[in-house]
């Protein structure tokens, strides 16, 4: 059985509130570390979205977030369409990872991992597969999907 849930915000950090008390209603649907490697990556991408991708857009640009639980093959979705510019997310999580390196490597210290890219990186880490694509109606779409076990 699918169930799907949207919820559309404004471009606007603030309402990263309304979206945390949206999306704890699928806590009791998932076990409890799945569904905080989605919310983790619920809350990155919304973010990057606000700062990056809408940046210079009104803060009445819609940010539309499906989320998609498919119960019987034990798997998510999580769909956020924005209306920035798009971009390579391969090359994007590939910049921020050689960055993240680089500076390990240089100093050692955790904290002056810079913060572009971080959120797409996290994604990739604890999502199944993501995805990022052009649509046709002119927006983009991130796609994450993460498989759970019963429990």
């Amino acid at each position: 059985m699918t169930h799907k849930y949207h919820i559309q915000t404004n471009s606007d950090i603030y309402a990263l509130a309304q979206l945390q008390r949206w999306f704890q209603q699928f806590k009791p649907l998932l076990p409890n570390q799945a569904w905080m490697q989605c919310n983790l990556v619920l809350v990155e991408v919304f973010t990057n979205v606000v700062c990056y991708a809408h940046e210079g857009l009104p803060e009445e640009t819609p940010v539309d977030i499906e989320f998609i639980l498919h119960e019987t093959e034990c798997f998510v979705e999580l769909k956020i369409w924005d209306h920035g510019q798009p971009f390579d997310l391969e090359a994007e999580i590939e910049r921020a990872s050689l960055e993240a390196q680089k500076n390990l490597e240089f100093n050692g210290n955790v904290e002056d991992i810079p913060t572009g890219g971080r959120g797409l990186f996290i994604a990739k880490t604890v999502a199944d597969d993501i995805s990022y694509e052009a649509m046709p109606d002119g927006r983009n779409c991130f796609v994450m999907t993460k498989s759970f076990s019963k429990t």
